[in-house]
């Protein structure tokens, strides 16, 4: 009984540095933060804290009743329903082509799809900002060479979007592909070999065998890119600032808009909104995409 003692006050002397540091910088400011939804708290209050009154759901109405906000909502699920599919089936596809296709300098292709991963977005920008350039940029000059005039893509309500989303799967693929990979190197060989001695085509048995097999791989992926594109923020503040006229501006934007005007209650309601859908959107995906 000592010795256990003993072991257990050990342990928590180990684990007291994490406790501490948890509640000091995670648990504390999570809670705070919820309780400021409910409050009226603008930057003129820091001086002033406790003039800070309650509003009770007053902020969360504000919020859901707020026109730009539910732009910015509208804005998001497009980029995460058009673009977690596409991402996810760009990274499927140069798994397989990786494990079935290219043999040599396999190891160079991986880093090559990655690189955009572990790349600042500032560099990403640059790239980008080149690419779709109205006048001489490489993508209306190819189109040029067809005859095609290209549009200002950034400058474009409709354009704006999907150029969005066309940059944030060319940066994001590269990791749902590692993962895809791993998965497909984890299924045995013979469970093709069944297939193909059962007289099933290629996709046939990519289709019936290989994606049931790889439903795990699927979901773990689903669901970090998923949470990701639905914080999205990065691409349209350093990209469009969130135009043309709310066009690219995304919930979290938005809330960090609110933060630097100082509407902190607002702001922290918005972060709770968004923090709510990506908890019930996860669940989904977990119910749809378990193992049965």
């Amino acid at each position: 009984m000592r010795s256990l003692r003993r072991e257990t006050t050990a342990a928590w002397i180990l684990v007291l540095p994490f406790v501490v540091l948890f509640l000091a910088f995670t648990a504390g400011p999570v809670l705070g933060s919820f309780g400021m939804s409910f409050t009226d708290i603008k930057q003129r209050d820091l001086r002033t804290p406790f003039a800070v009154e309650g509003v009770g759901l007053d902020n969360y109405v504000k919020a859901l009743s707020d026109e730009t906000f539910r732009k910015a909502a509208f804005n998001t699920a497009y980029f995460v329903v058009v673009g977690v599919p596409l991402t996810l089936a760009v990274a499927l596809a140069a798994a397989v082509l990786l494990d079935r296709g290219i043999k040599r300098f396999q190891a160079l292709f991986k880093v090559a799809y990655y690189l955009p991963v572990v790349t600042s977005i500032v560099a990403i920008a640059v790239i980008w900002r080149f690419v779709l350039a109205p006048d001489a940029g490489l993508l209306n000059t190819v189109l040029g060479w067809f005859g095609i005039d290209g549009p200002n893509w950034l400058a474009s309500k409709t354009w704006a979007m999907p150029s969005l989303i066309a940059m944030a799967v060319w940066r994001n693929f590269g990791s749902a592909m590692i993962i895809f990979l791993a998965g497909l190197q984890g299924i045995p060989a013979t469970v093709e070999e069944a297939g193909q001695i059962d007289g099933a085509g290629p996709w046939q048995r990519f289709r019936y065998l290989i994606l049931p097999l790889l439903r795990p791989t699927v979901l773990f992926t689903s669901v970090t890119t998923g949470i990701g594109y639905l914080q999205f923020f990065e691409e349209p503040l350093v990209m469009t600032q969130g135009g043309p006229l709310n066009s690219t501006l995304s919930v979290s934007m938005y809330t960090y808009q609110q933060f630097g005007f100082g509407n902190y209650g607002l702001a922290t309601s918005m972060a709770y909104i968004l923090f709510v859908v990506i908890a019930v959107i996860t669940f989904i995906q977990f119910r749809l995409l378990r193992e049965k």
